[in-house]
């Protein structure tokens, strides 16, 4: 009886909330330098709008910008979400998905919740490897697939310092002796340093960039929640990025308030660190942008207490005016909701013109939002280290016509000949993208 109450109340939920509050903004007005950013809304329930997972028809595939040509690289994978290029041009992919996460399901609202993700196809067992793709005959398609690492835990960011590979499993940060070539990797692994995690651990995934020097490793971690309704206890560590020291895993909190960041880079011209961040829901269609910025050594970026700088988060309990007014405000607006996670900069890309000089972000989409925003790939101009212009799509088509999901595309990445990869976790797809 309470199953059928509880998806009863679920199945009320979703179509309470279907009928209610939309955006009235288009996605441009939430995109820039300075985003449009309207008084939040309140609603019973969150907005939902979700598109149903449904993968690929036979044949099928993105639509690529004019100028640009898409195929896979390799397709049949499990739930392909990270990719990692190595030097001598083999492409490394986490198959991954969230771990147990008991003291994240209970309640109603985790119900509800879990019935949505499972119905975005996000609730799939992690297969928990690193696999290796290789292309031996340069045609653009791996013809060499082999398990590069097995029994991880949720794996995600990776990594080659020198002859050493660094792996961001969900709880911490791994690391195996790597020599050029070789296929599967079964020495034993090093435990660098822990990462916070726990039973809770809303947002698990965990990505990782060395310093140019290799001397330091930067990790991602994403809040415990949406806005810290579990309490700040839960929040330790979290919402932030670290550093790690390679020689010794000593590790200090870098830059902090950054709800959910995920890809880095660093921008080729200034040297800077850059991420994305995917910032909080239920205040509406049109809030908060998600974003990509330049991270300073000792930045607080705001979350919970406010967004997009010092705009007040009224939800949030007790108020902290004193981190409010330390707060920066975030570089470029990718546009609310879009789910922006991966990230990588041209550094000198095969790819012609317009797509030349900046960064290039993979948008899994969203579910807070009427209409959807995200399933796509976007290239942000670049001019002098900073954003220089409105994006532009790279890849589209991943949602057909009656709203579902064909793909979802998450980690962005250049192959050692300039293309652009893409994963793609619900087409179980990685899509190389090249000058036509």
């Amino acid at each position: 009886m309470r199953r059928i109450l509880i998806a009863a109340a679920g199945a009320a939920a979703l179509s309470v909330a279907a009928c209610g509050e939309r955006a009235d903004l288009d996605i441009a007005a939430g995109t820039g330098a300075s985003p449009q950013l309207p008084a939040p809304k309140k609603t019973l329930l969150p907005t939902l709008n979700i598109a149903p997972a449904k993968g690929w028809p036979a044949g099928g595939a993105p639509k690529a910008a004019e100028g640009l040509v898409v195929k896979a690289f390799a397709d049949k994978l499990d739930h392909p979400r990270w990719i990692h290029v190595l030097p001598n041009g083999d492409v490394l992919v986490a198959e991954t998905n969230a771990p147990p996460k008991p003291e994240d399901q209970k309640g109603l609202r985790a119900k509800i919740q879990g019935m949505v993700m499972k119905r975005a196809g996000a609730v799939t067992k992690s297969a928990n490897r690193i696999t290796l793709l290789r292309d031996t005959d340069g045609d653009g398609v791996a013809d060499l697939r082999s398990t590069f690492i097995a029994g991880l835990n949720s794996p995600f960011g990776m990594v080659l310092v020198g002859d050493r590979f660094y792996v961001a499993d969900t709880d911490a940060v791994l690391a195996f002796p790597y020599k050029e070539g070789e296929t599967t990797i079964t020495a034993p692994r090093q435990r660098v340093t822990d990462l916070p995690a726990g039973p809770r651990n809303h947002h698990w995934t965990k990505t990782l960039i060395a310093s140019p020097d290799g001397q330091h490793l930067y990790a991602t971690v994403g809040s415990n929640s949406n806005v810290a309704e579990n309490g700040m206890a839960e929040e330790e560590g979290r919402a932030a990025i670290w550093e790690i020291d390679v020689a010794t895993g000593a590790k200090r909190l870098f830059a902090t308030g950054l709800r959910n960041p995920n890809g880095m880079g660093w921008e080729p011209s200034s040297g800077a660190l850059w991420t994305v961040v995917n910032e909080r829901d239920e205040i509406g269609s049109d809030l908060v942008p998600d974003y990509m910025t330049s991270v300073r050594d000792g930045g607080f970026y705001g979350w919970p207490y406010s967004y997009y700088g010092q705009h007040v988060d009224e939800r949030v309990k007790p108020p902290r005016p004193d981190l409010v007014a330390r707060a920066i405000k975030p570089d470029y607006a990718l546009g609310p909701h879009t789910a922006s996670l991966g990230l990588t900069f041209d550094a000198g890309s095969a790819l012609p013109a317009p797509f030349k000089g900046g960064a290039f972000i993979g948008q899994h989409g969203s579910w807070n939002r009427k209409p959807h925003s995200g399933y796509k790939v976007i290239f942000v101009p670049f001019a002098g280290g900073k954003p220089s212009g409105p994006p532009l799509d790279v890849l589209t088509g991943f949602l057909n016509g009656e709203g579902e999901a064909l793909g979802r595309p998450v980690g962005v990445a250049f192959d050692r000949r300039g293309a652009l990869l893409a994963a793609d976790d619900v087409g179980n797809v990685i899509w190389r993208v090249s000058k036509r």
